[in-house]
């Protein structure tokens, strides 16, 4: 029998990494390939089912104070656990390649594989080259972007860049058939805010008073489906109740991508994942940027939709219960502004990124082998 070509994936475990991680697996299979997965101990957290054959955990560590030599020490030690055992299971595995998709557990994998002679590619999902890819560039035989422009990307790094797309996963692709749905007059208005485990607590805090102040024959159309923390949920559901605000509150949604395409606005944080979803499935939305994401990532993947019409940027910083709600009485009095942002957003989606970068993976397999 022949033995099956394979393909190790890399990826930190918050859903920014893993999502598109999860769609290329998804699109490799088809293709006839194993996926091995590395990813570290949150990687199994959001439920997914990863498609893949087997799912490893090597350790990883993300550099803490840089002058406490006792933390760097630790850090250092941790990273060469994790290559030797990386180097281990690359060895076993004989994988074709190690395709990264960022975050620090990527190191020890993608270091490995340099060590080894595999050839390494490793994705960026956001319009700012991360600081895990940023150490890992310069040794990767291709770089895959999610933006036509991605700082940070530039001189030797940029011969070496090709524009795939954020690879969306097949329910985001189901998901983007459902055509824009129109708000009727007097008709329920379908809002859906959602923040990540990050940006859940400012939405849970911001949103319900923004509501409340809304004028009252707005607020009795507005059918709220809201992302809180577990430890939020009560005090939200009692605060949207006071409002009378008719609300489905949960800390996950499974099928958000079909929750995203049935509604008419989004509020949402923008991570790499969201802004590509929202912009396949295209949903118009209000991106409020996580304010303390490293290298302000989520400002530019905002900025980039929002400069498209397909979004409106608000820095969390302005965001107020009053001007939210001045946003929000704005936009549902301009039912057609919002199919025109709706539409410019679609523009933008890149539907076929999965495709995009299972090709270079195979051009780059093919090149080596070559």
């Amino acid at each position: 029998m022949p033995v099956m070509r394979s393909i190790l994936l890399a990826a930190g475990g918050t859903g920014g990494h893993l999502f598109p991680a999860f769609a290329l697996a998804e699109e490799l299979g088809r293709r006839g390939y194993a996926v091995d997965l590395v990813t570290d101990m949150r990687g199994d957290r959001y439920g997914t089912g990863f498609p893949a054959r087997a799912v490893y955990r090597i350790p990883s560590a993300t550099p803490g104070n840089k002058r406490n030599p006792v933390t760097l020490a630790r850090t250092g030690f941790t990273l060469l656990r994790g290559v030797r055992k990386a180097r281990k299971l690359i060895r076993a595995e004989k994988p074709s390649a190690v395709v990264g998709f960022g975050g620090y557990p990527t190191i020890p994998p993608l270091v490995a594989a340099r060590m080894l002679g595999v050839p390494a590619i490793i994705h960026e999902q956001n319009a700012v080259l991360g600081r895990a890819n940023r150490t890992l560039a310069r040794a990767a035989a291709a770089i895959a972007t999610s933006f036509r422009k991605t700082k940070f990307l530039d001189g030797p790094l940029a011969a070496k860049a090709r524009f795939t797309g954020n690879p969306v996963r097949d329910a985001v692709i189901e998901a983007a058939k459902t055509p824009y749905p129109l708000i009727e007059d007097g008709g329920p208005i379908r809002l859906l805010v959602f923040g990540g485990s990050q940006g859940a607590r400012f939405f849970s805090e911001a949103v319900p008073p923004a509501l409340a102040t809304l004028p009252q024959a707005l607020r009795q159309r507005v059918k709220l489906v809201l992302q809180a923390r577990e430890e939020d949920v009560v005090a939200v559901r009692a605060a949207l109740s006071s409002a009378g605000v008719d609300a489905e509150i949960a800390t996950f949604f499974k099928n958000l991508p079909q929750v995203m395409a049935d509604s008419h606005l989004v509020v949402a944080r923008a991570g790499a994942s969201s802004v590509a979803e929202l912009a396949v499935i295209g949903r118009p939305s209000i991106l409020v940027p996580l304010p303390h994401s490293l290298d302000s990532d989520q400002l530019e993947n905002a900025s980039s939709l929002a400069e498209s019409g397909g979004s409106w940027c608000i820095e969390q910083k302005h965001v107020t219960p009053h001007r939210l709600a001045t946003e929000l009485v704005r936009v549902f009095d301009q039912p057609a502004a919002l199919v025109s942002a709706a539409a410019a957003a679609k523009a933008q989606g890149q539907a076929d990124a999965v495709r995009q970068l299972a090709d270079l993976v195979e051009d780059v397999v093919g090149k080596h082998h070559a």
